[in-house]
């Protein structure tokens, strides 16, 4: 079929492209043409436009070279004259010389200036301010011989400071006049107090007050300014750090005095803080250290020793309820995070006494059920750690963000665990605490929603779908979004309901609202400070574990490092040991009945393990053997698969089970030394796999274990009874796999027979051959011989390639093992030129009929190909 237009209309049509292409290059020429005349201001703005046409006016790498090395020539020749010949000269001829110098040096910038010579000028600049600087030293050494040498350094710096500001002032493009004048007033002040004899404190004050003055000529000055702001702001620095330094080591010793240094370190901070946004949360964490230094060192000189962290301690938490104030934001975040600050050196400060209650049962150094107690370590530690951690706890815990109830769940628990240690309690009140413990965290895991209490929790979905300003990230109680079910009560200090609560899957989370300030537009923003997350890059996640379920599984985790320690701790008496193992056992029930999602199957193995505790403690207890301990481990995997078939599919069954298969693997490393009660331990455990086997869903493996398990029983039998026929202990393999894999074809009868028949048969021929060719007698060969030739004609019969292949190889040995003394004593009766008469013979007859046997080869192994 042919498409082509006809002449004219394809003409038309290609001049009408013609026609938009023009068009279109006309627009795009006269976007170029703007965009030039655009740049072109941006251009010229760009390059600074010389005062005056010199070339002087830029100055060159080269030209300041050569500018710097005359400036520090000419200064180190006014120096040495200074130092060397000052002395040959009158007084007049002093003055005149300081006078003309000095002079010169300092007017010359003003004519150099003139005619745009900056760099030149720049350079007689500094070298008139060094000879002021000389100046001055001659004049103490001429005429003000007797002052002091502080007390002139420090009114001479401070003349030297006003004259340069007023020189660079007036000399506005100068740039090295004002920040030398800025150096120059760091130093009057603290010279002063020291020409005055004054402490460290009023050196401190000193300080303090000329970082005062630098941070005015920071806030005042005009920002084009920068090298002045610049060094105004490192002499601030240096001596504001050096000031708040100093009155922390001096809180140590005088706390009143250092305490008003340090408030008022504080009040420049924080006010800093107010003015500079740039500076604003650095500025505000200095002043919280400072104010909580100074408190804390209020306190330390009137509480005793071991109050003095938690005296700290305590005015950081009340550092922290600035978050409820009304200052800007910065503000807020830099005193917090002071107060964090302290925090966290507090709670590293308390932690020892948590850690070391909590291991020390675990490194016994007395014997089981002894009644004596371990010797107890950190006994000098202060016993108000446990009030540190505590005060930690409330300060973390109204938080409404994920990390906060993290920490506040661990501190607590932490706090339970020092208790004992830090008060010195008794062996049966220690026990109980730990009890407690365990119990409350485990509580915690079970029933997390009064942790998770306004707490934002995660909303599916990707982030770009939300506002740009990160309200509105969650749902509200009572709140529906389109795509986002909510099933049962929707809250976030509300047990989950519905499906996913019984399944322990995700919840229907709540939002920040108005009960999560700060609102962020991540996916949920529980692990983030406010507003952490507004700068995030918009991308679609979804979380990984809800806070529900981290706080649950931390909980769980606090119990269970409880439990291990509360029941080491127990092995000291008897009592104790049963106590703490029944109580323990009743709570990991309670958890595997009551939690949600894989804490169940948690709680469920860490029963198992106290419900195994519980017998070998019984054993223990009834001095019995460990054979006999043994037999009655076999109650806890007999037990858990009742369990099991109780719960049939429920996702707790596996988990418990298999611990209960672990227990069962511990009665055999028992039972190892006595091999007659190893039999029946076996057969046992095999009766407990074949009575699993029952269940459908557990057919497979436990059939398999079972039969595992008989067989290694019968082994293990039949070695106590001193067997050492090999048969004996093959059939018990090969009647099975037998009679498996004839199954095995009925099911599927294009089923190789070497899968079907192969290991069984493989299992007692193999040994008994080997067997056969070193026993002396002619019973095993000939009934080896028998059965093999039986397997050979099955094979053959019903074409199974693995019983004729096995049968024929079986058979074909033990022949050539039964003949082979007939064999040689024929061969050693013959001629010796016979033999190899014989064998030419014998390749003749084959070279022969060479083709003839090709044929026979091929049809043979054809024939055994089409075999199963």
């Amino acid at each position: 079929m042919d498409n082509a237009l006809p002449p004219a209309d394809e003409l038309v049509l290609v001049d009408r492209e013609l026609a938009q292409l023009d068009a279109r290059r006309s627009q795009l020429l006269a976007r170029r043409a703007w965009l030039l005349q655009a740049l072109r201001p941006v251009a010229a703005a760009s390059r600074p436009a010389p005062p005056h046409p010199v070339a002087d006016s830029t100055p060159r790498s080269a030209q300041n070279v050569l500018l710097t090395l005359g400036g520090v020539l000419l200064t180190v020749a006014a120096v040495a004259f200074t130092l060397v010949s000052w002395g040959s000269m009158g007084i007049g001829g002093r003055a005149a010389v300081l006078f003309v110098v000095t002079s010169a040096a300092l007017a010359g910038p003003v004519a150099l200036l003139r005619r745009g010579l900056g760099s030149t000028a720049e350079s007689v600049a500094a070298l008139g301010m060094a000879l002021m600087v000389l100046d001055a030293y001659a004049v103490h050494r001429v005429a003000l011989t007797g002052t002091d040498a502080l007390a002139y350094t420090a009114v001479a710096s401070a003349v030297l400071a006003g004259a340069w500001t007023a020189y660079g002032s007036a000399l506005g493009r100068l740039r090295i006049p004002l920040p030398t004048a800025v150096v120059a007033a760091q130093l009057p002040l603290p010279l002063g107090v020291l020409a005055a004899d004054g402490g460290p404190l009023a050196l401190a004050w000193a300080a303090l007050a000329t970082a005062v003055l630098d941070l005015a000529v920071v806030v005042r000055l005009n920002p084009a300014a920068a090298a002045v702001r610049t060094t105004a702001c490192v002499g601030a620095g240096a001596l504001g750090g050096w000031a708040l330094l100093t009155g922390a080591r001096l809180s140590l010793s005088s706390p009143v005095p250092a305490g008003a240094l340090l408030l008022a370190c504080a009040a420049v901070a924080l006010g800093l803080a107010w003015r500079v946004a740039g500076v604003a949360v650095a500025a505000s964490a200095v002043a919280g250290l400072a104010t909580v230094v100074a408190a804390g060192g209020a306190l330390r000189a009137v509480v005793p020793g071991d109050w003095v962290v938690p005296g700290y301690v305590l005015c950081a938490v009340a550092l922290a309820a600035v978050l409820r104030s009304a200052a800007p934001r910065a503000v807020k975040l830099g005193l917090s995070g002071a107060g964090a600050g302290v925090l966290a050196v507090g709670v590293v400060w308390a932690l020892p006494p948590a850690v070391v209650a909590l291991v020390t049962p675990v490194a016994r150094t007395t014997e089981v059920w002894s009644g004596e107690h371990a010797a107890r370590y950190l006994t000098s530690y202060p016993s108000t750690a446990p009030l540190v951690l505590l005060l930690a706890t409330a300060a973390l815990a109204p938080v409404p963000r994920l990390w906060a109830r993290g920490g506040a769940l661990f501190l607590a628990w932490a706090t339970l665990t020092a208790l004992p240690l830090s008060l010195d309690l008794p062996y049966t009140a220690t026990l109980s605490v730990q009890f407690l413990t365990t119990a409350a965290a485990l509580y915690a895991a079970v029933r997390p929603g009064a942790l998770t209490r306004r707490v934002p929790m995660p909303v599916p979905g990707p982030v770009a779908d939300r506002p740009a300003d990160g309200t509105g990230v969650g749902l509200t109680v009572g709140e529906t979004r389109p795509g986002v079910a909510t099933t049962g009560t929707v809250g976030a200090d509300a047990e989950p309901t519905g499906a996913g609560a019984e399944a322990g899957g995700p919840e229907p989370a709540p939002g920040t609202g108005a009960d999560a300030p700060g609102g962020s537009g991540a996916a949920w923003e529980g692990w983030r400070p406010d507003g952490a997350a507004a700068a995030a890059p918009s991308r679609a996640v979804s979380p990984a574990m809800p806070p529900r379920e981290v706080l649950a599984w931390s909980g769980l985790g606090c119990g269970l490092a409880s439990a291990a320690s509360a029941t080491a701790l127990a092995l000291d008496t008897r009592a104790a040991t049963f106590t703490t193992l029944g109580l323990l056992l009743g709570l990991f029930t309670a958890v595997a009945f009551l939690a949600d999602g894989a804490r169940r199957a948690v709680g469920a193995c860490a029963a198992v393990v106290a419900a195994t505790g519980l017998v070998l403690a019984g054993a223990a207890a009834s001095e019995s053997a460990d054979h006999h301990t043994a037999l009655a481990l076999l109650a806890v995997p007999a037990a858990t698969a009742a369990i099991g078939a109780r719960l049939r599919r429920h996702p707790v069954a596996p988990p418990v089970e298999i611990a209960g298969a672990v227990a069962g693997l511990l009665s055999l490393s028992l039972a190892a030394s006595r091999p007659a009660v190893l039999a029946l331990v076996l057969a046992l455990g095999g009766v407990i796999a074949a009575a699993t086997a029952v269940r459908p869903e557990r057919r497979v493996l436990a059939s398999w274990t079972a039969a595992g398990l008989f067989l290694l029983a019968a082994w293990v039998r039949l070695a106590v009874w001193d067997v050492e026929t090999p048969e004996a202990y093959t059939l018990p393999v090969t009647v099975p796999a037998l009679v498996v894999g004839v199954l095995r074809r009925r099911r599927d009868p294009e089923a190789s027979s070497w899968a079907a028949y192969g290991p069984g048969l493989a299992a007692t021929l193999v040994p008994s051959l080997v067997a056969a060719w070193a026993d002396p007698h002619w019973t095993r060969p000939l009934l080896l011989g028998a059965a093999a030739l039986v397997v050979t004609l099955l094979g053959a019969r019903f074409r199974l390639q693995a019983l004729l292949v096995l049968g024929g190889a079986v058979l074909a040995l033990d022949a050539l093992h039964e003949l082979a003394p007939y064999v040689v004593q024929v061969v050693g009766a013959l001629p010796r030129w016979l033999p190899p008469a014989l064998a030419g013979v014998l390749l003749l007859a084959v070279g022969a009929t060479y083709e003839q046997r090709l044929r026979d080869a091929r049809r043979l192994r054809e024939r055994l190909g089409r075999m199963r």
